[in-house]
């Protein structure tokens, strides 16, 4: 499928998912592997170089995560990155040592030798580096030379040109690095001499194709949540195999305002998907009274969703894939080195329907990354509004309206929703930011409307900034934008007489509420 490929070996670097974008960036295809994965799957990957990520170990430790030495026997080009530079230099016969003068953030590089690695790279003899890193390169293997130093280490920079295996003590990956991006395309292009032939175009098209192979006659039915992973997911399984793919659309009930019609309406209208929508709402709200636990609440809606489905599928004859919009941070974290993340919340998704359907999987997306999937909702022809729609939590409202869930509850919180959503729109903000949205309190609070004392409801406002919803700091709007929310909901709003503004950043807080 890809003719230039390289691999990444994940040594638990917290940067590992950047380099992978970065070499996609440049037009090449990339997979991340952990460090530990079998050398046969590596083989049979063919890659045509390979990248050795950083990570959190010391090579001066027992049971650090080694490096196989079969890949270097692979005779293709190989950059390591600052764990990965100290591992090559540990296993090739040069000396690692415990730095006096531990580097942490950024730093000054001056490069050294006119490597090729630092061809075209502005202020290369005093570069603005990031460094992350407790050891340092003491001695080097043989038939390698020093590439460049810093204020602190002799040897922030190694290569060996010969057998083209470069290596660097900081991280060209992330934005801190001035001119990392060229750094690591010069590793791909000149160093390994790799093409950029790698595009979203050429991914849809293949993709497409090897849908078409995978599924032949057979039937799909897929979750359609409208969100912009599923949504993808089901147009190129469209594309590929017309009216065999049946979506289904469970209204939960906890559904922002026209979301159920816009989703719908638009994607059977506009694309001719075989979408069913099923009214599940009563059911939904029937499990949540009284609960009031946001863990309790993710679980009923998850197990009420899988039920659901389940029954619908089943109605149709002759199913045997179950479409998912898995993406490719999904897969990394399922067999990362380092294994999958601690739970901090449990996510609703069609988790557990595979083994309860006896079904086989179809993901079309699990190659991408979720900046990527608009890409390709790009070059399928989605509209803006449908590609750039913010994030939208699998139980909805559910865990937006603090405490019990009901219809009353719900209500007064998809209007103050609606106006936060507009109001963005409206001042050009909904796309500079990664959300924002409205969240409905379980207290009341004193208030004054015209002669009358009030006792009502709180609105809360999340607006976050992000690139990845790892982390997050909340959005500095225009303090005239935020009245005209505040002075809106509370107008227009019957329930509601203050508005508060969620100025909390992830970590420590989390961007949902529950």
């Amino acid at each position: 499928m890809h003719d230039n490929r390289v691999l990444i070996l994940d040594f638990g670097s917290q940067f590992t998912q950047l380099i992978a974008r970065r070499v996609r960036e440049a037009g090449v295809y990339s997979e991340i592997h952990p460090c530990n994965v079998d050398p046969e799957r590596v083989k049979a990957f063919k890659p045509s170089a390979l990248i050795l990520s950083g990570g959190p170990s010391s090579v001066l430790e027992g049971g650090c995560p080694a490096l196989n030495m079969e890949y270097l026997d692979m005779g293709i080009p190989v950059l390591g990155i600052c764990y990965g530079m100290q591992l090559l230099a540990h296993n090739l016969g040069g000396r690692v040592v415990a730095s006096t003068d531990r580097e942490y953030g950024r730093a000054q590089f001056y490069a050294q030798n006119d490597s090729i690695l630092f061809d075209g790279v502005k202020d290369k003899d005093d570069l603005t580096v990031w460094m992350s890193h407790g050891d340092r390169v003491e001695a080097l293997p043989e038939g390698f030379v020093s590439m460049g130093r810093s204020d602190s280490i002799e040897f922030a920079a190694m290569g060996n040109v010969e057998k083209k295996i470069y290596a660097l003590q900081f991280h060209p990956e992330v934005a801190h690095t001035t001119d990392g991006s060229l750094i690591i395309q010069n590793f791909l292009f000149k160093v390994a001499g790799l093409e950029a032939t790698w595009s979203m175009s050429s991914f849809v098209d293949t993709t497409i194709e090897a849908l078409k192979e995978q599924v032949g006659d057979a039937k799909v039915v897929l979750g359609l949540s409208g969100g912009i992973d599923s949504t993808v997911a089901a147009v190129m399984l469209h594309k590929a195999i017309g009216k065999n793919l049946h979506c289904i659309f469970v209204d939960n009930g906890l559904l922002r305002m026209g979301e159920r019609e816009e989703v719908i309406g638009f994607l059977a209208e506009h694309f001719d998907l075989n979408v069913k929508m099923v009214d599940a709402s009563a059911e939904f709200l029937a499990d949540l009274k009284g609960v009031e636990d946001p863990e309790k609440k993710r679980k009923l809606i998850g197990y009420k969703f899988i039920e659901i489905f389940d029954r619908e599928a089943k109605a149709i004859e002759g199913v045997e894939f179950l479409g998912q919009g898995t993406l490719y941070p999904d897969v990394i974290e399922s067999e990362s080195f380092k294994g999958p993340s601690a739970v901090i919340k449990s996510h609703h998704n069609v988790g557990g329907l595979p083994e309860k359907m006896n079904l086989k999987l179809v993901e079309p997306l699990r190659e991408l990354f979720k900046d990527e999937v608009r890409r390709a909702a790009y070059e399928l022809g989605l509209p803006e509004h449908i590609i750039w729609r913010q994030p939208f939590p699998g139980p909805g409202l559910s865990i937006r309206v603090i405490g019990e869930v009901t219809e009353e509850r719900l209500q007064i919180l998809r209007l103050a929703d609606k106006i936060v959503q507009n109001e963005m729109i409206a001042a050009d903000w909904y796309r500079k930011v990664w959300q924002g949205f409205a969240v409905l309190l379980p207290l009341k609070t004193v208030g004054v409307m015209g002669d009358d004392r009030t006792y009502e409801n709180v609105i809360a406002l999340r607006i976050v900034d992000s690139l990845d919803a790892m982390t997050a700091d909340w959005s500095r709007l225009p303090s005239e934008l935020l009245a005209r929310m505040s002075n809106r909901i509370i107008r227009e709003v019957k329930g509601v007489n203050r508005v508060v503004l969620d100025i909390s950043s992830k970590p420590p807080s989390t961007i949902e509420w529950e």
